[in-house]
């Protein structure tokens, strides 16, 4: 759970540190809907550039930016509908744009729901301590970020073979930066480090985004709302929501998916992984090339109770299409297959695990057989502004990206993605998948028996986290309060 107990004496020095460099922090509520954010701090963000080092873009750590570099204000959620020229199904795709947070990803939202909590309570002293970020990725590059913001020192741990686009922006933020053994699936060289870095006696607090409820809560606060917005915007009469498809590294943002299941009930939630390391489809195991997902075990934060679909991807398929999408032969071979120019032109707002979002909404709507009113929702975490080098090494592996690369990747991973490793979980396949977190969380890392229990039996432990965003903003509020700008 979240713990809110006030720790008095520290939380003074977080009010007068914050007071020193005029921080005012964010509601829940205000990253939900900017129109409630103060007109003179929206004056302020227009000389603010989207990645700037400044306290007032956390007022940024939103869906609705305008999607601009520098200077935007609020606007509507900024998504893309994908069409059936390009996904081979004519349902209708929805995806959700993360480029236009601060660092260029959401994840800076998720670290935000794990810090602030403990800063307005006092239960973290920025004055004193470091804030640890241990992840595959974006997760500590927001971790980093907002730490940055809030005057907190960060130490940022992540894989050593991630791309170098994280670890060259993270050396200008980043107070330390730790690179452990492997890629996106070695989880447990981080955990590993992390241990050691309690026992060095280090004054220091880790935000495990793997177990902490702040990122659970941040995704079903803003994200879900930010889903239902855009669900709202484009769905036509006669139109169904059918479902949520997101890959999982952390967990975090398929909390947005309980949040749509009490607005939709009858919709689906679909988690995503590797087939290179099919943990929840298989108990399997292994490496794979779709940064920041798939991690070789089940996170604690997943509510695996509520999840209705395993899909398994080709990392192969993911790479491929990051080429088609980005190479000069790749969109001239869209092009000439029908896909809008304008549409070509936004497809680099699709990282890596965006292509693989995208993959899995396919073969959801492939498998259900869904039609044109048929309405599935996902989301672009990232963009190929975090994986330029990644194309440089592709080129050098396999040579230049040519037309008939195009042809291959567009009808083989696109047009003819089929239903393969598509598993509907039944209650004793979704208990399965919850009864995997014993291994990680009670015999490795100290969660209790009755916890993990409480996860499945518990009809009130999820709802129960759910329902801390008004306190959470109460806190924060006072806090902003007592900092008194």
């Amino acid at each position: 759970m979240i713990d809110l107990t006030i720790h008095e004496a520290t939380l003074e020095s977080a009010v007068t540190q914050a007071h020193e460099r005029s921080i005012r922090i964010p509601t829940f509520k205000q990253m939900r809907d900017p129109s409630l954010i103060p007109d003179s701090i929206k004056q302020e963000l227009t000389s603010v550039g989207l990645w700037d080092l400044d306290p007032r873009n956390l007022y940024r750590i939103t869906w609705h930016n305008e999607p601009t570099p520098s200077g935007g204000g609020y606007g509507p959620v900024n998504y893309l509908e994908l069409p059936s020229e390009l996904t081979g199904t004519p349902a209708r795709i929805l995806l959700l744009e993360g480029k236009w947070f601060p660092t260029g990803a959401h994840k800076v939202g998720a670290a935000f729901g794990c810090l602030v909590p403990r800063l307005v309570t006092g239960q973290f002293d920025p004055a004193t301590q470091k804030a640890v970020w241990p992840s595959t990725g974006n997760y500590c590059r927001g971790g980093a970020y907002d730490s940055h913001l809030l005057a907190c020192e960060s130490v940022a741990i992540l894989p050593e073979g991630m791309s170098r686009e994280r670890f060259d922006w993270l050396r200008t933020v980043a107070g330390e930066i730790i690179a452990t053994p492997g890629t996106e699936s070695n989880v447990k060289e981080i955990f590993d480090k992390c241990n050691e870095l309690r026992a060095s006696g280090e004054d220091l607090v880790i935000f495990n985004q793997f177990d902490e409820f702040g990122n659970y809560l941040w995704h079903y606060a803003v994200t879900g709302p930010a889903m239902v917005e855009v669900l709202e915007a484009a769905m036509r009469p006669g139109d169904e929501f059918r479902g949520v498809t997101l890959t999982t590294g952390s967990a975090g943002t398929i909390a947005s998916g309980d949040y749509l299941k009490q607005v939709y009930p009858n919709s689906k939630i679909a988690a995503g992984e590797a087939v290179q390391c099919p943990t929840i489809l298989y108990n399997g195991f292994g490496e794979h090339r779709i940064e920041g997902i798939g991690d070789k075990h089940i996170p604690w934060i997943h509510n695996a109770k509520n999840t209705d679909m395993a899909i398994g991807l080709d990392d192969e398929a993911t790479i491929s299409l990051t080429r088609l999408f980005n190479e000069p032969a790749g969109t001239a071979y869209l092009a000439d297959q029908g896909v809008a120019p304008g549409l070509i032109e936004k497809l680099p707002l699709l990282g890596i695990s965006g292509i693989g979002n995208m993959l899995m909404a396919i073969k959801m709507a492939k498998y259900y057989e869904m039609g044109s009113q048929d309405v599935i929702v996902t989301v672009g975490t990232d963009s190929m502004e975090m994986y330029g080098s990644r194309l440089r090494e592709l080129n050098e592996e396999r040579g230049e990206f040519t037309t008939l690369d195009a042809a291959a990747a567009y009808h083989r991973y696109l047009l003819g993605q089929g239903i393969d490793h598509v598993q509907e979980l039944g209650y004793y396949d979704r208990k399965r998948v919850h009864n995997l977190k014993y291994y990680t969380w009670v015999e490795q890392q100290g969660k209790t028996y009755e916890e993990i229990q409480a996860q499945w039996y518990d009809p009130d432990y999820w709802t129960n986290i759910q329902s801390m965003v008004d306190p959470i903003d109460d806190l924060i509020e006072a806090f902003n309060t007592r900092v008194d700008l």
